[in-house]
This record gives C-alpha cells, structure tokens and sequence, in this order.
C-alpha cells in the first residue's frame, strides 16, 4: 500500500454532503455485516436489513470488539462476513492482508450517485466508502465550571486547572474521564495527546519509530496529570463507561467519541439539569501548539475479498441502503454524517469545532497499527509510577521494532 496515494477525507470534506441511493434493486445474495456497535453504525444496519427478502439475507454482528474478529472472520474462504464497517486506521490490516476487495466496478454499476469525499481511495483504487465523521472532542458542564468561576477550556493546561479547581472546590472527586481503558484505547489516547504537542511516530520516508522525545514525555506528563483527575479505575474506562459516569453526573469534563453526543443530549439514562448543562466544544490544544490534541476519523463500510461475487454485489447496494438519505433524516442527530440531507445537529457541534481546528487524521499508514497496539500496551506502568517517561518510550519502541520485524517493516 503506497502511503503517498492514499486519499482520505479532510477537515474541509467533512461539511460536504451526497446525493443518496434509494431502494435495493436487488434478487439474490446473502449479506452479513461486521461492525462497531454505536446508535449510528445500527441505524445504517438496518437500513441494509430493509434489503431482506425471501432471496436476500442480512445479518450483522455489532461488536465493539471488532477490531479483534475483522481479520480472522475476513481471511476465513468463504469470508464470515461479507461487509464491515471500518474507519481510516481499523481498515489499514485489511488491506495489508489483501482481505476487502476494489469497489470500482461496482460504484459504476450502483454507485455513481457517491461524492468523492465519500471514495477512499488506495493507489487509485476504491477500497471503502466513508459515510460519517468522528473524533474525540471535549465535553463539558458549563454549571460547574460555572462554580468555580471558568470558562469552558480551550487548552489542556486550563482542562487541568479547571479539574484542580473542581476538587479543591469539593464539588466531584474525580471530575475529568476519557477513554483511557488499557490496550487500544489508551493507545488513542496517546496518538492525540503526541500529535497535538507536534510529535511525529516515525522517521520521515522510514518504518523507524520515533515517539521516545522530548514531544512523547511531554505526551505522558499531560496524560498523567489527567488521570490524577480521573477515577481510579481509568485503565478500564471505555466509551460506555465514559459515557455512564456522564450520564451519572460524575464528571464534569471529558474527552470522548462525537458519536457518543446523541446519547449524552438525549433524555434517557441522565436527567434534565446534566443535560442542559452539557456543552459539545473541540477538543484543546495542549503544550502551545495550535491545533487540537486529536484526530479526524471518517466510518465506512468496506466489502470481502473472499465473498462470493453475488454476494458482495448484494452487500454493497444493501450497504447504500444503509446510507441512504431517508436513513439519515431518520437518524439526523446519530453522527456527522457525509450524506445528502444531513443537518448539523447540536450532538455534532465538537466534532465541527475540532475539524474546524485543522486537527490532523488519524495516520493511515501500514506500520501505525504496530505501533499503536505497543503503545496500548507500554505506557500502563509510567500512568502507575513504577518507571518514568523514558523507559515507557523505549519500552514502546522496543515492542514496536520486534513486531515490525516480524512483520518485514524494518530489517
């Protein structure tokens, strides 16, 4: 996979919208979906379920473990799945391991109506669809804030000043969260934490990792002054949890997913007053630097190498389905959508302000997957005090270059 011809979407295409498809047109074929599981991923499975008839079938599987299966449940012959829904860094093994197959001719026999926003492209070739997108942003209790005389944060410095505030106030134990759960998520937590403060993981044009510098221990000193703030358990804190000390009236700041706006602004599982009080903002920068400490992510569907042809034909209009404009006005308030009929909704407002910020996409590059399940795995024991800042990184690198090697990265 050439990294140079990559196209993904920018800041600027994430305002753009799509003309949409409108019915399925299709017979035979048995569809089967793999994905995330989120209000937004279920509302365009079962736009594609509306496709089932008595020669079609559509099944899926929402995971939020999804990563882990992809790439056995795809190499399987025939594929486990025929569809999965994939983002710019979930599709990179996929298409190292040649598992999800070109969509261009069927774009032309059904797709034509598709933006080119909406094409992700791989050395000229359409490997994916993109139909919405994320990333992490803050969110905020302007209530509390209010108490202790702050404004909403801009920087990461002020989050945690803000934090301090909070506690000595004695208004919340433990009033910042994210999703610092240990292995992928942490790993996340990382790569935006890093690139906000300038960081680059590799070598320009190379393979070799470069994370243990000055930019990657200011990275962990800011992580660990956010967990001081955060609930002891914070190494097993997904979006769920996140979202359930939210809702709990628990936290007043926390850095989580845009597609978990919905569920926060919506009136179940929280009461009136946390929600009326909670802001959507962009994420903060952090150590000086001027752009948001994240990075921009588009959801797509992409189609199995090891799917019979009837089969992925059925999958990609069923998936279309799933995308279509009448799914979205069902399901406006659901995700930043990049489809035609989308209104930006007040549960999109932080994912707008951070790509407004110029905040960079997520690296879609071959090696970044190795490099950030070593990160994931590494950086536990500096978040705990047992080595310093340097050790982790080297330990990061160190994981790193075993697993390059192994998989011919480096020599």
């Amino acid at each position: 996979m050439s990294i140079q011809k990559v196209s993904m979407i920018s800041a600027a295409a994430i305002l753009m919208g799509t003309t949409a498809f409108a019915g399925c047109g299709i017979s035979n074929g048995n569809v089967s979906i793999l994905g995330n599981e989120f209000a937004a991923i279920q509302a365009v499975t079962d736009g594609a379920k509306a496709c089932a008839d008595d020669g079609v079938t559509v099944e899926s599987n929402l995971n939020k473990d999804y990563r882990e299966l992809q790439v056995a449940a795809l190499t399987a012959n025939p594929a486990q799945y025929s569809a999965v829904t994939t983002t710019n860094a979930a599709i990179v093994p996929l298409l190292s391991d040649n598992l999800i197959r070109p969509l261009d001719d069927l774009i032309a026999k059904h797709g034509q109506h598709l933006s080119k926003n909406q094409l992700i492209t791989v050395d000229g070739k359409v490997m994916a669809i993109a139909f919405m997108a994320n990333a992490q942003h803050l969110f905020v209790r302007d209530d509390i804030l209010e108490k202790v005389g702050l404004d909403a944060p801009e920087t990461y410095e002020e989050v945690i000043a803000a934090g301090k505030a909070i506690k000595d106030a004695g208004l919340m134990d433990h009033p910042f969260a994210t999703t610092s759960q240990t292995g992928w998520n942490l790993g996340e937590e990382f790569v935006n934490m890093y690139l906000g403060h300038g960081g680059q993981f590799f070598k320009s044009g190379t393979a070799e990792p470069t994370v243990n510098n000055e930019a990657g221990v200011a990275a962990l000193n800011t992580l660990k002054a956010l967990t001081e703030l955060s609930n002891p358990d914070y190494l097993t804190f997904d979006s769920n949890a996140v979202q359930a000390s939210w809702e709990a009236g628990e936290i007043a700041m926390a850095h989580l997913w845009g597609s978990r706006g919905t569920g926060i602004l919506d009136d179940e599982g929280s009461s009136e007053d946390i929600v009326s009080n909670t802001s959507l903002i962009a994420s903060p920068t952090v150590g000086g630097g001027d752009i948001p400490a994240s990075t921009l992510w588009w959801d797509g569907f992409a189609i199995a190498s090891n799917a019979s042809d009837e089969d992925a034909e059925a999958s990609f209009v069923a998936m279309l389905n799933g995308i279509s404009t009448e799914v979205v006005k069902a399901n406006n308030d659901a995700a930043v959508w990049l489809v035609e009929g989308y209104e930006p909704a007040p549960a999109s407002a932080g994912v707008f302000a951070t790509a407004a910020g110029k905040t960079k996409p997520y690296p879609m590059i071959p090696f970044m997957g190795l490099m950030h399940t070593a990160l994931g795995d590494e950086l536990t024991d500096f978040l705990q005090g047992k080595e310093t800042a340097e050790q982790a990184l080297a330990d990061v690198e160190a994981s790193y270059i075993a697993a390059a090697k192994e998989k011919g990265f480096l020599n």
